[in-house]
């Protein structure tokens, strides 16, 4: 089983570019295992608890849960609008969700692993968490990122945390895919230093908050937001479930094949890379089933951050319905290296469509379905005749599958459709070379003409398989129109040459790919 999760988006606000990245990026990656022949759970959903939900409900004058479930409708919208097709939904207000955690909370309380204290220190509101003096900048202060500050003097219970970080210190340093990419194992085990010595508070008095998953020990306090929030991972996974709960069998979605989580860089650490693992080791997960976390960048605006207070946050639905959700898709893993940043530029949007969608693809399907019609009554041939032209066609997409393939397993999205390009351009090009509009006014080069268009067509075949993880509804077109649908149901290994059988009579081409035309 391919088990592919998503951080889970916090009600408090609504979907921005960020989330829409990251889910698209996730369903890519989970139809690619599909089409590799893997048995895949993509799970995604909606974290509805903690202090800034509460706050926010109470200022719009309504209950948390009625907020949070508002808010929620937005995000799934969305997700249909962008045809992001999950096997599972989180909600932390669900009440599978809740007694999984209180399971886990009981479990560690009993074994000493929670204890309660007094502490007196710093809060940061925005985050949700208390901070010590590791947290301040070089100049004493807690830096921006934390937002407004205040003191706090109250008891709460602490999970060990620094128990676990020997473990957690050796296990990133002998894991060679804990964080993907690499380039930020050096941030982990560095906050891993800093978290050494450091145990987690995990409640809040009801006093201050009320809107979260009570202590099954203490019903005076509720649950951290980030120690309830990350648990989804595995309660939705079916973890400690009960019978009739409809949830998957943990056992088999939590294998050891591949276990990826997918989230933004600003929740790597603390709370997935720290808090996460020390979580899993405490409740007895075993080091070879610990989740690898792919770790991406942010889309940002001329090199600054997408922020509320600074007008810059991009909606992603408005520009599904301006440019069509397929095109938005394509773009989303095609403009970003996964694990780095990228400015979010419409006009790179339209570009980007309109060259390697618009104009090389879409040329490719006219031309090839276009003249079979013409020229050969739309039943395509294969015969003895061949050149090194067609031959070096056949490498090229060898070549492209391979190295598509190559860089999908590395998550690499934006190398993989490159890779693609690549041979629909090298495509175009051997149309160029070999002029079947000319060919086809030479009754003696009617073999050649055929081989050509056949080449042509079985480009297209292939492409549609290889990028139906991206643009799954305009790749079913193509198959349509090749009258090939069954293509829809092939998996990588089945991708050989001659996927269009002799004599097979090909449909009528309509374009797929309409050029988008900006107004001045």
């Amino acid at each position: 089983m391919f088990y592919i999760s998503t951080a889970i988006d916090y009600t408090n606000g609504a979907p921005h570019i960020g989330h829409a990245y990251e889910k698209v990026l996730a369903d890519v990656i989970a139809r690619y295992r599909r089409l590799a022949g893997d048995e895949v759970h993509f799970l995604t959903g909606v974290d509805q608890h903690g202090q800034k939900v509460q706050q926010t409900a109470e200022k719009e004058g309504v209950n948390p849960a009625t907020f949070a479930q508002r808010n929620t409708k937005k995000f799934i919208k969305l997700w249909d609008k962008l045809d992001v097709k999950y096997d599972g939904w989180a909600e932390t207000m669900d009440e599978r969700h809740k007694a999984c955690v209180q399971k886990i909370l009981s479990k560690l309380h009993a074994e000493g692993q929670i204890y309660k204290k007094q502490y007196k220190g710093y809060y940061s509101i925005r985050q949700e968490q208390f901070l010590t003096d590791k947290e301040r900048d070089e100049n004493g202060e807690f830096g921006a990122e934390w937002g407004e500050v205040e003191e706090r003097d109250e008891e709460n219970y602490y999970f060990k945390l620094s128990d676990h970080a020997d473990w957690l210190r050796s296990h990133v340093e002998a894991s060679e895919d804990f964080v993907i990419p690499s380039f930020r194992k050096t941030e982990v085990l560095n906050a891993i230093e800093r978290a050494s010595d450091t145990d987690l508070c995990i409640s809040r008095p009801k006093t201050r908050l009320r809107w979260g998953i009570e202590l099954p020990f203490d019903t005076d306090f509720v649950t951290y937001v980030w120690f309830d929030a990350l648990i989804n991972y595995i309660s939705f996974a079916g973890y400690l479930a009960e019978d009739g709960s409809e949830l998957p069998d943990f056992s088999q979605v939590w294998s050891t094949q591949a276990n990826v989580h997918v989230i933004g860089k600003d929740i790597l650490v603390p709370s997935h890379s720290i808090y996460w693992p020390c979580m899993l080791h405490a409740i007895g997960i075993a080091d070879e089933q610990m989740p690898s976390l792919l770790v991406h960048g942010w889309w940002n605006i001329k090199g600054e951050k997408m922020s509320k207070s600074i007008g810059n946050v991009i909606d992603p639905t408005a520009l599904a319905e301006q440019f069509g959700s397929e095109t938005l898709r394509y773009y989303l893993v095609r403009d970003i290296i996964t694990g780095k940043d990228s400015d979010f530029d419409a006009d790179r949007l339209v570009i980007t469509y309109n060259t390697e969608l618009a104009n090389n693809l879409g040329n490719l399907c006219n031309r090839a379905l276009n003249m079979s019609k013409k020229s050969l009554n739309s039943i395509m041939e294969v015969n003895d005749y061949d050149d090194e032209d067609s031959a070096a066609l056949r490498k090229s997409l060898t070549d492209a599958i391979a190295g598509y393939r190559s860089a999908m397993d590395n998550y690499d999205t934006a190398t993989a459709l490159q890779k693609l390009n690549e041979h629909v351009s090298f495509c175009n090009g051997y149309a160029e070379r070999n002029e079947p509009w000319q060919l086809a006014k030479d009754e003696t080069a009617h073999n050649r003409l055929a081989t050509v268009l056949y080449h042509m067509a079985e480009s297209c075949a292939h492409i549609s398989v290889l990028l139906s993880p991206v643009i799954p509804e305009a790749c079913a077109k193509i198959q349509s129109q090749l009258r090939l649908p069954e293509l829809a149901d092939k998996k990588l290994s089945e991708l050989t040459w001659g996927l269009i059988p002799a004599g097979h009579e090909i449909g009528k081409p309509k374009p797929i790919f309409p050029r988008i035309q900006l107004e001045e």
